[in-house]
């Protein structure tokens, strides 16, 4: 009877200690995803045992409520990303980044038809058998990576840091007719300039804020020198206030912010970043590689756009770690071999 709720209670202390260790962590979306599970699991077991009809009710409501929102996700996902992406394109610059959820969305829809083609009529038995298990299983382990990856962004985003910090750096972004900051740049600023205000009016120094992005080809200065006169007509002190102009990307834009901490004598270990929610998680790798464990405060991102920016970022970390996606793909085809002979 108490094996559930243990392995609940279990799951939830593991969970806490991880994010403590770590905000942004693949780890923090599986345990995070698993006590949702058990959670659900509980409410099951009580509902049944018992003749509580709260508890029968509870269920009742979370069972309707998950099956609801399962059921229109897989009936209209293709067609919200097919929606999402012409949005995306109205909206945003023709490339083709930006086309990734319209292009996704119009694979969904032809996918049962190419499956029924491609396995039913063209592929002869056996392989038709071998490469469906394949594509199945594939997709399977593709979907909940995205899940335990989605649940992985929500969670660091809840980072809330102590107002005692030594730095604060802005990621750069590019700007608007070559000098101007964007939206998206400025949104990210803004985030900084708060809590630098939070931190001085909580009677602490005031932490340093390190604007990081170098100039690019269709830029006439770089990002971080006008990332600074942005921060400077926000009334902040002048000597809190440095740009990092030489970065060509976010690993730069640590390990170059890192030489800038060395240099004022800062605890590298006592700062914060500052980019958008969902470019939040893979940029916490970054800090670390640049020696610097510290984690992130993210800033809002438009809704229209962050359905792409989230599955940019899902590929960027799937690229990241090709040798274990290898292993996994090797695995599932000798799965599917196995099991069809």
């Amino acid at each position: 009877m108490y094996f559930l709720p243990l392995i609940l209670l279990i799951l939830i202390a593991v969970f806490a200690y991880s994010f403590y260790l770590r905000k942004a962590s693949f780890l923090n979306g599986l345990l995070g995803l698993l006590t949702i599970f058990a959670i659900a699991g509980n409410l099951m077991f009580f509902s049944l045992i018992t003749d509580s009809k709260i508890l029968h009710l509870l269920f009742l409501i979370v069972f309707v409520f998950l099956a609801v929102v399962v059921t229109l996700i897989y009936a209209l996902h293709a067609v919200l990303l097919i929606w999402n992406g012409i949005i995306v394109w109205r909206r945003e610059s023709h490339n083709l980044a930006n086309l990734l959820t319209l292009i996704i969305g119009i694979i969904m829809v032809l996918y049962p038809l190419f499956n029924y083609l491609l396995f039913k009529k063209l592929i002869p038995k056996p392989y038709n058998g071998i490469l469906e298990h394949i594509s199945e299983m594939g997709i399977f382990y593709i979907l909940s990576l995205f899940v335990i990856f989605s649940l992985s962004v929500m969670i660091c985003n809840y980072y809330r840091p102590k107002r005692n910090k030594d730095f604060i750096i802005v990621l750069g972004a590019g700007l608007l007719d070559g000098d101007r900051v964007s939206p998206l740049l400025a949104s990210r600023i803004d985030r900084a300039i708060d809590f630098y205000k939070q931190q001085i009016h909580s009677g602490n120094v005031a932490p340093l804020i390190i604007c990081s992005g170098g100039q690019g080809g269709d830029e006439t200065v770089p990002e971080g020198v006008a990332m600074r006169q942005y921060v400077l007509s926000k009334h902040v002190a002048e000597k809190d206030v440095v740009a990092e102009d030489q970065s060509k990307n976010t690993i730069q834009n640590f390990s170059f912010s890192r030489k800038i901490v060395d240099k004022y004598q800062l605890n590298p270990d006592n700062g914060i970043y500052v980019s958008n929610n969902y470019h939040i998680y893979r940029a916490n790798a970054y800090a670390r590689n640049a020696g610097m464990k510290i984690d992130g405060i993210g800033s809002k991102t438009s809704g229209f756009f962050l359905p792409n920016a989230l599955i940019r970022e899902f590929i960027a970390i799937v690229l990241n770690h090709k040798l274990a996606n290898f292993l996994v793909l090797v695995i599932i085809i000798a799965i599917a071999i196995l099991a069809r002979f």
